[in-house]
Parts: C-alpha cells; structure tokens; sequence
C-alpha cells in the first residue's frame, strides 16, 4: 500500500510541478511585458522547486520500490540538489516579499531599487552563498548496504552519528524557515497597512492634485490610481497566498526534524513521513497554480503558451483603467493585471 500511493501521489504531484513550472520560466523569458523585478524572484523560485521535484520527488519513486539504484556519487548530487533547491525557494520568497515591501511602502525608492538588473544580481547572489552553503552535503552523507538471506539493500543517508546533524539541522530550521516567515510576517503587515487601510479620495475636491509623499509612501495620482491600486492588491495577495503555503506546508517537516532532533529513537512513522514529503512536493509543484488563478498576466500568458487563443493572439486586452507613467514609474513593478 505504501508503494502504491507514494508512486501514484510522487507521479500526480511532481508531473503537474515540473510542467507548471517550466511554464512559469518560459511564460517569464519569452514574454517581454513579463519581465519584471517581481517576476525574476518568480522565475527564481520556479527554478529551485523544479530541482527540489526532480532532484527529491522522483528518487522517491525508486526509493521505496527497491534499494538506492544511483550509486554513492548519485547520493552526493541528488542530496545536495535537495536542500540547494529547498533553500533557494526560502530565500526566493523572501527576496520578493523585500521588493514588493520596498516598491509599495518606499515607491520613490523602488524607481532605484527595484529594477530588473538589480533583482537578476540579488538572485545570482543568493544562488552563489545557498550553493557554496550547501557544499557541506558532500561530505556528511554517504551510502551503506545492509545484506539479508535474499540480498542486499543499498540506502544513502548519513555518514555520522546522527546527534551531529543537530546543529546543522537547527541553522537550516532557523536560516531558511523562521528568518523569512518572520519577516514576511512583518513587511506583509506594513504593505497591508498601506494598501488596505489607506483608502483612496472619494470626492472630487481631493483628487487631480497630483502626487504627493506621505510616511515615506506614495500617493497614487488620481487617473489609473484604482486600476493601479487594484493591481498591486491582486499582486500582493497572490505573493502572500504563496508564503502562507510554504509556512504550512513545510511545518510537518520542520517540525519532525526539531522533535526528532531530541527524541531518540526517532518518530519515523512510515506514513507520517510521506505525508511530511507530500506536503513538500506540493508546495513545489502550487505555485504556479496559483500563479494561474490569482494573476491575470499569468493566466493569459499560459494559455498563449499551450496556444489556446491563436485566434486571438493579435487582439491586445482592453485594461479597466489607463495605467499613466509619469513619476509612479513603479508601475511597471507589478507582476500582474
């Protein structure tokens, strides 16, 4: 039974992922208007939860058919490609949360900071300090073969005590988990105060007077300022949604490391466990559904890439409200709608 729904659920989860992913980046690079700070840290996250399907899904599959079939130099790369993805994906979410807190909160800032250029040389960055971080991997796993009367079975897993893991696990737990919930806790909290608690005029006398700069926000100008307000409401929800799935998706797991780091022997609850994997395939593999629901750029541009509206392709979408760049140039910083 065990074999049966890891291989059905590893099969459905990760399929659906790599294909919504690899749509997410092709979406992204193929698209001019789609090109955006925002949407880099997207194509960013998109990479690093493909690597996390195929480097920890698959294997899976394999796993727990038969013994490990990859060898030791397989059980050094597929290890190290796991938690490089997995932690790319932390600080992805994190890195676009900043942008998004910076372009609405400080949007005379954001003309300088948030910028496509600079958002490719903070992803690089991170990609260089999470893959020279992850090095250590290399040297703290190793295979091991047990022989029974029918054979012999091959794992990869640890190559020390167990107990000296402790304090690698606990950086990971905090690094990579509660730094960025932590924060994205607090910027989402300053973005709603911005968006949501500061309505726009209703009357005309308040309105046409330009833009104006209060508590180091911007003023939207009066034409377009609700379609724009809108946009960045829909945008900023969507990235939100995102962080509060890695936050509940990546608990069981998170969690079972810190308890099991002190109970010994360890809960290794065969189903628990794959519900723990389950949840962390899941959360590579719904981002871009929700990409696909929440944003309209999105939803359009997937479906000119499964070529769905070839009859429409040469018809540009009527917007709501006429978007006018004159000193809000951050405008061009919403990933959507």
């Amino acid at each position: 039974e065990l074999q049966v729904v890891t291989i059905l659920l590893v099969l459905l989860i990760c399929g659906v992922g790599i294909v919504g992913n690899v749509m997410v980046v092709l979406v992204v690079l193929r698209t001019k208007h789609m090109v955006t700070p925002t949407n880099c840290y997207l194509v960013s996250l998109a990479v690093a939860d493909l690597i996390v399907l195929l480097a920890a899904g698959l294997p899976n599959i394999s796993e727990v058919v038969a013994s490990w079939v990859y060898g030791y130099a397989g059980c050094l790369c597929i290890t190290y490609l796991q938690y490089l993805g997995i932690n790319i994906s932390a600080w992805s979410i994190t890195a676009f949360t900043v942008e998004r807190y910076i372009a609405i909160c400080h949007a005379i800032k954001a003309q300088l900071l948030c910028t496509v250029s600079r958002a490719k040389r903070i992803i690089s960055s991170l990609w260089l300090f999470t893959s020279l971080y992850c090095l250590m991997w290399f040297f703290l796993v190793d295979t091991t073969q047990v022989t029974f009367s029918d054979g012999a079975q091959v794992s990869c897993g640890y190559r020390v005590s167990r107990s000296l893991y402790m304090p690698i696990y606990f950086l990971d737990f905090a690094v990579f988990y509660i730094i960025p919930l932590g924060l994205a806790t607090v910027l989402y909290g300053l973005i709603a105060r911005i968006l949501f608690m500061s309505p726009l005029p209703t009357t005309p006398q308040h309105s046409c007077l330009g833009s104006t700069h209060q508590g180091g926000s911007l003023k939207l100008p009066c034409r377009g300022n609700r379609g724009a307000l809108s946009s960045r409401k829909q945008v900023t929800k969507m990235l939100a949604v995102v962080v509060v799935l890695f936050a509940l998706l990546w608990m069981p797991y998170r969690t079972l490391v810190v308890v099991n780091s002190f109970m010994d022997p360890p809960y290794l609850n065969i189903w628990f466990l794959l519900f723990c994997r389950m949840c962390i395939y899941l959360n590579s593999a719904i981002n871009p559904i929700i990409y696909n629901l929440m944003s309209q750029k999105f939803r359009a541009a997937f479906r000119k890439l499964c070529k769905c509206e070839e009859n429409s392709a040469g018809n540009p979408t009527p917007y709501a409200a006429p978007v006018y760049y004159s000193v809000m140039k951050d405008y061009s910083h919403d990933s959507s709608n």
